[in-house]
């Protein structure tokens, strides 16, 4: 160092001079005045503890906010940092888990107790109903514990595996992208798959009121039209529906096709309990191997995974979706008791002849059930939007990158071409039972059973670890056990009916 600088030190200061505080500074370029200002450091820190930085324009050096004292000691609150333009209350939560848990789902359980009997299906129905409601359970509590690591305010579904293999061991690191991709994948899957039950759904109800009007007094529906050219007649009206592209314009039809269902479903309801038999004329037990496909069906109609994290995200109040007794534990109760209930009394009304759509079983020759078939397939064709509208979104999220200015045009592209795809298997799979079925074994065993299980026991495996004999390993091996054999088995059984009714007539 110069002698002038060393000097500098020992230049005497006047009496009450303080020593300005020298914070450090960046160059920060302005692209809108062309000129250059210096960013003060003075509120900022470097990165730490693998959170999340910003860099500053002109510089190599890592900015980010600085925490509070709660976050520096690892009390970091992620409910605290949502921030929701409207946030959904206990109650409307509550109002909207219900709307996404009963689908046409609870048309088909009369369908799923006469695959396992009455006594029998009653009681597995309420063991199905705690196994999901409990994975739903251990879902959450793994993505709020996963955010809590990760300092971010929500996970969705898919983020929450993701997250889960990169805060687990090591050696699972790498594959998180892998788990991320598996989980969508089986989500557009489900969700396409539902598309096309609906598609099978709707035309069979149509054809039933249509056959009638056009031969009121034959029982034979052999010379009449062909199921597949009522799912081909949808077609052009399926896509136009589904070329809306904003969620907001299909609000509406969410409304309506509620208010059909609701109204249809009180109408089934009194057709069921007009001339009930005896408990005792049904039987409480069936055959072992018809088993797998009240599993897959069951499932089907219970499962309400995919709206569960969206639901739980956009909470005012995020603690009240699992606690004692929870908006999760107050809506899967009504929602299982009201399964249980169409089940058991749909199957007592009409036993061996029970139809895998409920509606299909109310008289043929009556006016008002006529009407209810008609509104339940209106219901189920505006819920088709709704349902397409999620899977789509995941697919076009990966793909719009790769298009530039022909974005919109390729997008539009994709919706009629996903639309066909929907129709055409449905087309090739018109049984409605079966399809129904293999959709639960694969798609809902695997996303409500197999996967919650592996992402708890990734995410406590080191932190808090696995408990007292490692119970929690053990109890997970048992839900992922009990998943894989029925995605096995349902899987089988549904494909063996679909193999089966494949060469007879659809009339």
């Amino acid at each position: 160092m110069s002698r002038k600088h060393s000097n500098i030190s020992a230049i005497p200061l006047t009496p009450g001079y303080t020593k300005p505080q020298l914070k450090p500074v960046v160059t920060k370029f302005d692209p809108v005045k062309g000129t250059r200002t210096d960013l003060v450091m003075a509120n900022y820190k470097s990165e730490k503890n693998e959170v999340p930085v910003t860099l500053s324009n002109g510089s190599t050096v890592p900015l980010v906010e600085m925490p509070t004292k709660d976050e520096e000691l690892g009390e970091y609150d992620p409910f605290e940092h949502r921030k929701l333009s409207h946030p959904t209350s206990d109650l409307d939560t509550f109002i909207h888990l219900l709307k996404g848990s009963l689908g046409s789902g609870i048309l088909a359980m009369p369908l799923a107790f006469s695959h396992a009997g009455l006594g029998f299906g009653l009681f597995s129905t309420f063991a199905i109903g705690i196994i999901c409601t409990y994975c739903v359970h251990i879902l959450v509590k793994s993505a709020h514990a996963l955010c809590h690591r990760r300092r971010v305010p929500s996970l969705g579904f898919a983020e929450v595996a993701e997250a889960a293999f990169l805060a687990g061991p090591e050696a699972l690191h790498k594959f998180s992208r892998l788990a991320k991709a598996i989980i969508n994948t089986f989500l557009v899957i489900d969700l396409l798959g539902c598309c096309c039950v609906y598609i099978v759904f709707v035309a069979k109800n149509i054809k039933q009121v249509v056959d009638y009007q056009m031969d009121p007094l034959s029982e034979n529906t052999e010379g009449h039209i062909d199921l597949r050219f009522y799912m081909l007649f949808l077609l052009p009206f399926l896509i136009l529906v589904n070329l809306i592209r904003n969620l907001k314009w299909l609000a509406p039809f969410s409304m309506i096709a509620n208010f059909l269902i609701a109204i249809g479903m009180g109408i089934t309801f009194y057709y069921i309990f007009v001339d009930l038999p005896e408990i005792g004329s049904r039987p409480n037990f069936a055959p072992i191997t018809e088993l797998p496909m009240f599993f897959g069906t069951a499932i089907f109609a219970l499962e309400g995974i995919g709206v569960v994290m969206p639901l739980e995200n956009n909470m005012k109040t995020p603690t009240h979706f699992i606690g004692c007794p929870g908006v999760l534990n107050l809506g899967m109760f009504f929602v299982v008791l009201l399964y249980a209930a169409t089940g058991f009394f749909g199957f007592l009304r009409y036993g061996e002849l029970t139809e895998p759509s409920i509606t299909l079983n109310l008289p043929k020759d009556e006016i008002l059930a006529q009407c209810v078939k008609i509104m339940i397939a209106i219901a189920i064709f505006l819920t088709y939007s709704l349902q397409f509208y999620v899977p789509f979104e995941i697919i076009w999220k990966n793909l719009k990158i790769h298009f530039g200015a022909r974005k919109l045009m390729v997008e539009y592209a994709l919706r009629i071409f996903l639309v066909i795809c929907t129709v055409a298997i449905a087309i090739a799979i018109p049984n409605l039972g079966g399809f129904i079925s293999l959709v639960g074994a694969v798609c809902l065993s695997t996303l409500g059973l197999m996967f919650p299980s592996i992402i708890e026991l990734i995410t406590f495996w080191d932190n808090p670890g696995l408990g007292r004999f490692n119970w929690v390993l053990w109890k997970n091996v048992l839900l992922i056990s009990f998943g894989m054999i029925g995605f096995l088995t349902g899987t089988y059984v549904s494909v063996q009916e679909i193999i089966a009714d494949f060469s007879k007539p659809h009339v």
